[in-house]
């Protein structure tokens, strides 16, 4: 597309990338997130193909007063990626990885996606702490915190980040280390995609795989909640070598016995974090609880588990709400109202997870990280998965009110907030996740974006 020949337009010419503005073609399907939910409409979307792209739109939107939205993987369930009637700058054009294996540093463009970082970095038999997803964006998941397989032995996504470049509002690029603009880089750390655009992290890597072990026996609902309770205390004494989590999921498919179908079940999924043939042995008793609807345990390559859950939300093909809440121990009651929930889940593609901490990712001091307290033993979350527009409403309740009833066992009201629902629950829900490093947020945004240009996402508000 040509820009057009007024003042305040950023023409074609200026960047290497493409320009896309309303009823341009592509403009649509640029727009266009994970969330089918989510249906804004940018004034203009600038498709950035390197560094000088992202100063030269970020310039452009504060010439005209726009707000800006960043895209990197499109993954975030409340649609941050896009605005309406700003400018969308989206980075998914830049998803180089190179890794420097002797100093065990990956060095990644903004809008890569973990499956980018795990194939390069596995071909040198590396890896550092992602998600659970493949296609979810390295940016969106790691500025919000992080929750991998890895947890237990390597942290955080963030915990692992040792270095950032960023545009700042004013179109600087400036690099965050702990050497220089250390405030910085301990504010990306949790403090979400308020502060910049981050054009390219440096994470520190671990030697993993190429094979790990994987377990997932899976137990009916209809059973009882024994197995759980034994891998709750199972984990209380390896959750150093062991990221796991309880996920409630309603059978089908041919992976499952007919008699099964349809049915609610939960899989104790555990990735041993350490060597395979260690792993297997240790996770074995978590496959003898019980009576198995079935089991898809084994020793697999890192990757492919990187990628497992990739075939349940594919991208664009569902309309989604989540909800997530850290919990300060998983009582017996907390394991009978998670399995009470999933039973009243109206959506069979809809999912809730317990999921395990300690190790590594306790071991971090409070503030250390903008993230905040480590102490929670838990979360619980609620993933509203569904088709029809229909049933957004019955959705909705569903995770709203689950996520609501958990809160007796929360953990100081916080919440993580990559799962933030639409972000309906605003600046309380925010203060509450952050805590005491509520303030100190507040002025690293003052310094880096006074104006709160970069707001879509859990907003911290500047100083006046």
């Amino acid at each position: 597309m040509q820009g057009s020949d007024h003042n305040d337009s950023l023409q074609q010419n200026q960047i290497s990338g493409q320009i896309l503005e309303p009823g341009v073609a592509g403009f649509d399907e640029a727009r266009a997130v994970w969330n089918a939910m989510i249906d804004k409409r940018p004034a203009k979307i600038v498709r950035c193909q390197n560094t000088e792209d992202v100063i030269a739109a970020v310039k452009h939107a504060v010439e005209l007063d726009l707000l800006i939205s960043i895209r990197a993987g499109g993954h975030n369930v409340a649609g941050h990626a896009v605005c309406d009637n700003g400018v969308m700058i989206d980075l998914s054009l830049m998803r180089s990885v190179t890794v420097d294996v002797e100093n065990r540093i990956a060095s990644i463009e903004g809008g890569a996606l973990w499956r980018d970082v795990d194939s390069a970095t596995q071909a040198h038999g590396l890896a550092t702490p992602g998600g659970l997803i493949s296609d979810t964006g390295v940016g969106g998941l790691t500025l919000s915190g992080g929750i991998g397989w890895l947890r237990a032995k390597h942290g955080l996504s963030i915990d692992n980040l040792v270095g950032a470049e960023v545009v700042t509002a004013n179109g600087d690029l400036i690099h965050a280390s702990a050497e220089e603009n250390a405030d910085l880089l301990w504010a990306l750390k949790g403090g979400g995609g308020n502060f910049g655009v981050v054009v390219r992290f440096e994470f520190a890597l671990h030697p993993i795989g190429p094979e790990v072990m994987f377990a997932a026996p899976i137990y009916a609902v209809e059973d009882g909640p024994g197995p759980i309770r034994a891998w709750r205390d199972f984990l209380a004494k390896h959750s150093d070598v062991v990221g796991s989590l309880c996920e409630f999921s309603v059978a089908g498919g041919e992976d499952f016995p007919e008699e099964h179908w349809g049915k609610p079940v939960y899989t104790l999924a555990c990735v041993y974090n350490g060597d395979a043939s260690e792993g297997e042995a240790l996770l074995q008793p978590l496959r003898e609880l019980g009576t198995m609807v079935t089991d898809f345990s084994g020793r697999m390559n890192y990757c492919d588990v990187q990628q497992l859950f990739d075939t349940l939300m594919p991208a664009g093909q569902f309309r989604c709400y989540w909800k997530a809440c850290y919990l300060t121990e998983l009582s017996d009651d907390m394991i009978d109202l998670a399995m009470k929930n999933a039973i009243a889940a109206p959506s069979d593609s809809s999912l809730s997870s317990l999921w395990n901490f300690g190790g590594a990712t306790a071991a971090v001091p409070t503030d250390a990280t903008s993230f905040g307290d480590r102490s929670m033993g838990w979360m619980y979350s609620l993933d509203g998965v569904w088709s029809d527009p229909a049933e957004d409403e019955a959705n909705i309740t569903w995770a709203r009110n689950g996520w609501d009833s958990a809160k007796q066992y929360g953990h100081h009201g916080r919440a993580y907030l990559n799962f933030p629902g639409h972000g309906e629950d605003g600046d309380a829900l925010t203060r509450a996740s952050f805590g005491t490093n509520y303030q100190r947020l507040v002025e690293v945004k003052t310094k880096y974006d006074p104006d709160n240009r970069f707001r879509f996402n859990q907003n911290i508000q500047p100083e006046a």
